[in-house]
C-alpha cells in the first residue's frame, strides 16, 4: 500500500501512448486513492491484430477510446488479469462490439468483505476460455503466455510478451504501491510465492495495470518481497508488545496514512495474521491476536 501522490494533471486519459512496437496503453477514467490515475488497458499486437490486456470499468468514454485505438484491428482476445471491477467489466461490452473472445483468469463469485467498493469483484465477467498456467494467446507476430500469479486474488494472471520480454502484472506488481491482500480470496502466503516466481523469470520489463513501468523488474520484486518481511517483523515486534487487535496494529504500522486507505490497510494486517497463523507462529481469540 503506497501513498504516493498523484503525479500532476492533465492525466493522459483516452490518449494513446505506445511505450514499444507491439504495445499500446490507453488509461481508464477511474482514477481513485486505490486505482492511482486509473486503470491502464494494453493493446498488444499489430495494426493487423491484438490482444486487450485488462478493459477496464465498463464506462462508455473508456470504451470509445479502446474502439478508436483498436481501429480496423482483429481482436484475437480479451484478456483480464483478475475480475476487480476496475480491470474486468468492460470485456463483455467490448465482445459485444469487437465479436472477440473473452480469454483469460477465471470467473470469481466470492462476495469480497474488502474496505474498497469498486475492488469487489466483477460477478458477471464471463470468459468464452479460461487461460490455465502457460497457456498461450497467439497473433501474428505476438505470443502471450499466461502466468499464474495467486495472491492479490485467487484468479490473477500475468500475461508474457514473449517476443519482447515484457510482463503485464495487473495487481500483482503495480509502479506505484504495493498490492493489497484482502482475505478472504486474497492469501498472503500465495501472494509472497507469486513473488518469489517473478523474482525467478527474467522479464525484461513490468507493464502494471496501475503506475509506471517497471524498468529493473527483479529490483523491484525484491523490493516487494522485503517490505513484506518487514511487515510481518513489526506484526511480530507489537504483538510481543502487547498490541492485540487489527485497529492498533495499524494505527502503528501506517502513521499518516491517508484516512481512505485505513480499511485497506486493516486488510493486509489481517492476511500477514491469517498466515503467521497457517504458519503456527500467532494464534487468534475472537478479535484478538497473540504470539504462540
Amino acid at each position: 500500500m503506497g501513498s504516493m501522490a498523484l503525479p500532476p494533471q492533465p492525466w493522459p486519459t483516452g490518449l494513446v501512448t505506445r511505450p514499444e512496437p507491439l504495445v499500446r496503453r490507453i488509461l481508464a477514467p477511474n482514477a481513485s486513492p486505490y486505482t492511482y490515475t486509473g486503470t491502464q488497458t494494453y493493446l498488444v499486437g499489430t495494426d493487423q491484430a491484438v490482444v486487450v490486456i485488462d478493459p477496464g470499468p465498463a464506462e462508455e468514454e473508456h470504451l470509445d477510446a479502446l474502439v478508436a485505438a483498436i481501429g480496423g484491428a482483429q481482436v484475437v482476445a480479451i484478456a483480464c488479469t483478475h475480475t476487480h471491477r476496475d480491470h474486468s467489466p468492460a470485456a463483455a461490452p467490448l465482445a459485444e462490439r469487437t465479436g472477440a473472445p473473452i480469454i483469460g483468469c477465471a470467473p470469481l463469485t466470492l462476495e469480497d468483505e474488502g474496505p474498497r467498493a469498486d475492488a469487489a469483484f466483477d460477478a458477471n465477467y464471463r470468459p468464452d476460455r479460461i487461460l490455465a498456467d502457460g497457456e498461450q494467446i497467439a497473433g501474428p507476430g505476438f505470443t502471450l503466455t499466461a502466468v499464474a500469479t495467486p495472491g492479490h486474488t485467487s484468479n490473477h494472471l500475468c500475461f508474457a510478451l514473449e517476443e519482447s520480454g515484457a510482463l503485464f502484472t495487473g495487481d500483482h506488481v503495480m509502479g506505484w504501491s504495493t498490492s493489497v491482500v484482502s482475505p478472504p480470496d486474497g492469501d498472503m502466503g500465495a501472494y509472497m510465492a507469486s513473488l518469489e516466481r517473478l523474482y525467478e523469470r527474467q522479464d525484461r520489463i513490468y507493464y502494471p495495470a496501475h503506475g509506471e513501468p517497471i524498468e529493473k523488474p527483479r529490483q523491484f520484486v525484491r523490493g516487494n518481497i522485503g517490505h513484506r518481511r518487514q511487515r510481518e517483523r513489526q506484526i511480530l515486534t507489537l504483538l510481543e508488545e502487547g498490541l492485540s487487535d487489527i485497529p492498533a496494529l495499524v494505527a502503528r504500522m501506517y502513521v499518516g496514512l491517508d484516512s481512505r486507505l485505513v480499511g485497506a490497510a486493516g486488510r493486509s494486517v489481517l492476511a500477514h495474521l491469517l498466515d503467521l497463523i497457517r504458519r503456527g507462529l500467532v494464534r487468534q481469540e475472537g478479535e484478538s491476536f497473540a504470539l504462540i
